[in-house]
């Protein structure tokens, strides 16, 4: 069964009788080389367990079957089920799990399917719509999982895989650098989908990292000055911060001034380093 061909594709679903949903921000991969390449640059292996997100009508997800020792594909839309009992029913190595991925709880879910693993990896082609909720999730739940493989809006990747303190990052390179080490693995055009997205994509790799790069005393203070210094890029971080975090002007002055930054400074040119710094002294 080619997965990759429109027209397999398409008399499939219409079997099944499903319609592309919207809201849900559906859109399947038919390129033949992009979920093979996926499949590559996580480099799993029989003992290795993979999470799938939103598997789709099951292009990436037989991909990752051929390669890695189970499988647990966590799908939302059920109208996918039948499609995906036809598409996949080949792989022994494969569970589907009903839910939100957002609402699941992954540590009872690695702990439960795969217990028998020595890694566990997530691999998946995100909505674009809950690209970040889904990403911060997975690193904030500190669950025991070594490597993300995804594909996300491009210009997404570029904001997460951007170096801090250049003109590119934001408050989600960060974060995400916080927690893991983003690198960017190659693009995928708008007309690999169907139906085709507006925009491209781009597929990135996150390795999560045995302890964060900066010492943090309250991670809910150090995550909060982040996302006050970048709340609006074009102006001061003295100013966004005060603002942000309901402190005095002086309070944030001095703060900025005590690790060699001035009033004029902007969030997208500290380190890692001054954001955790700060996070203290505020």
């Amino acid at each position: 069964m080619d997965l990759y061909d429109y027209n397999t594709v398409n008399r499939i679903l219409s079997k099944h009788g499903f319609t592309f949903s919207k809201a849900l921000g559906q859109n399947f991969l038919i390129d033949p080389n992009v979920c093979p390449e996926m499949a590559y640059e996580l480099n799993a292996d029989k003992k290795t367990g993979v999470i799938e997100v939103g598997p789709g009508i099951g292009v990436l997800t037989k991909e990752l079957c051929k390669v890695a020792g189970k499988v647990v594909a966590i799908e939302l839309d059920k109208r996918l089920f039948p499609v995906l009992d036809e598409t996949l029913g080949e792989f022994e190595n494969l569970q589907i799990v009903e839910g939100d991925v957002l609402k699941l709880n992954l540590k009872e879910l690695i702990e439960d399917k795969f217990s028998d693993m020595e890694s566990v990896k997530v691999c998946a082609n995100l909505p674009y719509y809950i690209t970040s909720p889904v990403i911060m999730s997975l690193l904030e739940s500190k669950l025991p999982i070594d490597e993300i493989v995804v594909m996300v809006q491009k210009e997404a990747a570029e904001r997460f895989c951007a170096e801090i303190g250049s003109r590119e990052s934001g408050a989600v390179t960060v974060a995400v650098n916080y927690f893991a080490t983003a690198e960017m693995l190659f693009e995928v055009k708008k007309d690999c989908f169907m139906p085709s997205p507006k925009v491209d994509s781009a597929v990135m790799r996150l390795r999560l990292r045995e302890k964060p790069p900066v010492e943090v005393e309250n991670e809910k203070r150090f995550f909060a000055v982040i996302k006050a210094a970048f709340s609006q890029r074009r102006k001061t971080a003295l100013n966004c911060l005060s603002n942000g975090l309901s402190l005095p002007k002086e309070k944030v002055s001095s703060a900025l001034n005590s690790i060699g930054l001035s009033e004029k400074s902007r969030a997208e040119n500290f380190t890692m380093e001054q954001f955790a710094e700060l996070s203290k002294l505020l």
